[in-house]
């Protein structure tokens, strides 16, 4: 009775209708639809912020979270990033 939960999905790139494996994997796919990175690092790097929002265009996701967990305050850890060009 809990939620889906996928860990370590791999993320195919198409394009042209062909599909690359490049190694592009996210941490955890909650109900099919959000999308949450997990870190624990002193300070979060601007590339996984870019990454996140890569995954979210790329697997067209609306939501997507990139939670930092080596931080005093975990609301402080939290970033969310939404989807702007979702296709409909």
């Amino acid at each position: 009775m809990g939620l889906d939960v996928k860990r370590q999905i791999d993320i195919p790139i198409v394009y042209d209708g062909i599909e690359f494996n490049e190694g592009l994997r996210l941490d955890l796919l909650v109900e099919d639809s959000i999308i949450i990175e997990v870190k624990a690092v002193e300070l979060v790097n601007p590339v996984w912020e870019a990454q996140i929002i890569s995954h979210l265009k790329l697997l067209n996701k609306d939501l997507g979270f990139l939670i930092n967990f080596k931080i005093p305050l975990i609301k402080s850890g939290i970033r969310r990033f939404i989807n702007t060009k979702k296709n409909y």
